[in-house]
C-alpha cells in the first residue's frame, strides 16, 4: 500500500490545486455512455470540525456550468477494450462540455466500474503515548492496519477508516482529543486490477487531461442515490449499468463493501437482438421504450412494430419486410436475463453478510433500474425493502442529467466537493515502511505521471 499511498496523495494535491483555480471536470466512463460535467467552485476547500478527521478533506460549494454525454465506444465490461475509440469518445464529450461551460478543462476526476473489485476489512491498534488522541496518532493507527496479500497486480482504489475506538468506547467518527490509553481503527480497503487503472490513466493522458482522482463507480452511485439516513443506518445500492451491475453497502456514512456482477444491460439488449432477429439499435429502442419484466393480460394484444429494417429489408417493398411482435414476447426475452442479474446480486449480498445488518434497505439505480416492474421483481428476489433511487439534485444540473443513469456522474461531483477521509489524507509515519518502498513509489509516480 505504500506505493499507491504516494500516488493517491499526489492526486489529492492536484485536486486541491484544481479547486483553488475554481474549475474541475467529472468523467463517468461507462460501457454504454460517457458523461462529462464541468464544476465551478466558490473557493478553496475549508476544513470544519464536522467534516471528518482528515485535514485535507475540506468541503466546498459548487455549481455545474457544463454537461454533455455521448455513446461510449471501445469499452467492454466496464474496462477499456479499444484505447483509440475510447480516447475519441472522451475527447468528443469533453469538447462538448467545454463548449457549454465556456472554459477549458485541464483536470478531471474519473470513475471505474470494472477491474474485478474486492473488499477487505483491516484493523489496527496502537498505544497512546500522551494519554490523548492527537492528529499523528490517527495516522499511526491507520498505518498499523495489517494489510493482507491482495494478489499480484492489484491496486488499492479506496482505503477509508470506518470506525475508531478509544479503549472500550467504539463507534467514534472523530477520535481526536479523546482521552485514553489505546486507539483502534477499522478500515475498509477496495482493490482493483492495476492494469485496468493503468489503461484508464493512459487513456486520459492521451486526451491531454490530468487525472485528479479515481473513484469506484459503485461508491459514486451510492453517494448520489442513497439519502443521508440510508447511508447512516445501513443500505445497499445496486447500480444497473450497461457492462455490469455494481453492488455497494454503506453503514455510518461509509462504504464497507463493494463488488460487481459482470452482467449488465447490454446483455439484455443482445438477448433481444438475437431473440427477435433485429439489429442492436432496434433492440435497444425496444428495451428502452417498450421493455419490462412483468407481463399482464393486455401485453399479448399490445403489438410492437419492428420496422422494415428488422428483417433486413432489401428495398423490394416495405410491406414484405415489416414484422411485429407482442410486448409479452419482449418481456419473455428480458425477464430471464434480469432474473439472472438479480440472482447474482443476491449471491453478492449473501457473501457480504447483508442479512445480518439492522437495516436491509436496498436502493436500485443506474440506467437499468428504469425497466418497468424491476422493483417488484427485485422485492421477490432480494427482499421487501426496495426503492428506485434517483441522484441528488445539484446546483446547475440540467433536467436530462438527473435520471438514474447519471448517478455515477453526480456521485463523482459529490466526491470532488465533499470527499471522505482516506488513508492518504494523513501524514504516514516514516518508520512504517522502508526507504526502498519510497524509492519504488517515486519511480512508479515518475513513470506514470
Amino acid at each position: 500500500m505504500a506505493e499507491l499511498y504516494q500516488t493517491q496523495r499526489a492526486m489529492r494535491n492536484i485536486r486541491r490545486a484544481a479547486l483553488q483555480r475554481g474549475v474541475i471536470g467529472i468523467l463517468d466512463i461507462g460501457t454504454s455512455k460517457i458523461a462529462c460535467l464541468v464544476l465551478r467552485f466558490d473557493g478553496t476547500g475549508t476544513f470544519r470540525e464536522t467534516d471528518g478527521v482528515g485535514p485535507m478533506a475540506g468541503q466546498v460549494n459548487f455549481k455545474v456550468i457544463g454537461a454533455a454525454s455521448t455513446r461510449s465506444r471501445g469499452m467492454r465490461w466496464g474496462e477499456i477494450d479499444v484505447m483509440a475509440e475510447t480516447e475519441r469518445a472522451i475527447r468528443t464529450v469533453v469538447a462538448a462540455a467545454q463548449k457549454v461551460a465556456g472554459v477549458r478543462l485541464d483536470h478531471v476526476i474519473a470513475c471505474l466500474s470494472g477491474g474485478r473489485p474486492a473488499s477487505y476489512g483491516l484493523a489496527g491498534e496502537i498505544t497512546l503515548e500522551a494519554g490523548r488522541v492527537h492528529e499523528h496518532d490517527v495516522a499511526r493507527v491507520l498505518a498499523a492496519c495489517d494489510s493482507p496479500d491482495f494478489g499480484r497486480g492489484r491496486e488499492v482504489l479506496h482505503a477509508q477508516p470506518v470506525n475508531f475506538a478509544v479503549d472500550n468506547r467504539s463507534g467514534l467518527g472523530d477520535p481526536r482529543d479523546h482521552v485514553g490509553n489505546r486507539l483502534a481503527c477499522d478500515m475498509h480497503v477496495l482493490t482493483v486490477d492495476g492494469d485496468v487503472i493503468g489503461n484508464l490513466i493512459q487513456c486520459i493522458r492521451r486526451c491531454d487531461l490530468e487525472l485528479a482522482g479515481i473513484a469506484s463507480a459503485s461508491y459514486a452511485s451510492a453517494r448520489a442515490a442513497l439519502v443521508e439516513d440510508e447511508q447512516e443506518l445501513g443500505s445497499a445500492c445496486i447500480d444497473f449499468g450497461g457492462g455490469g451491475t455494481g453492488v455497494s453497502i454503506f453503514v455510518k456514512k461509509h462504504m464497507i463493501f463493494a463488488d460487481n456482477v459482470k452482467i449488465g444491460g447490454q446483455l439484455v439488449t443482445q438477448d433481444i437482438a438475437q431473440g427477435l432477429r433485429v439489429p442492436l439499435p432496434v433492440a435497444e429502442r425496444l428495451k428502452t421504450l417498450n421493455g419490462g419484466v412483468e407481463a399482464t393480460g393486455r401485453d399479448d394484444r399490445d403489438m410492437l412494430d419492428l420496422g422494415g429494417e428488422a428483417s433486413g429489408w432489401d428495398g423490394s417493398g416495405w410491406d414484405t419486410g415489416r414484422r411485429s411482435v407482442s410486448r409479452a414476447d419482449l418481456i419473455g426475452i428480458m425477464r430471464p436475463r434480469v432474473e439472472e442479474i438479480l440472482e447474482g446480486v443476491r449471491e453478492v449480498l449473501d457473501a457480504a453478510g447483508f442479512d445480518s445488518m439492522p437495516s436491509q434497505q436496498i436502493v436500485l439505480t443506474g440506467g437499468g433500474s428504469q425497466i418497468p416492474g424491476l422493483d417488484g421483481l427485485a422485492a421477490r428476489i432480494l427482499g421487501p425493502n426496495i426503492r428506485c433511487g434517483r441522484p441528488l439534485r445539484i446546483d446547475g444540473l440540467a433536467h436530462q442529467f438527473t435520471d438514474p443513469s447519471f448517478s455515477s456522474a453526480v456521485g463523482l461531483a459529490l466526491f470532488a466537493a465533499h470527499p471522505q477521509d482516506e488513508w492518504w489524507d494523513f501524514e504516514m509515519p516514516a518508520d512504517s515502511y522502508p526507504t526502498r518502498s519510497l524509492r519504488r513509489a517515486y519511480r512508479w509516480f515518475r513513470n506514470n505521471w
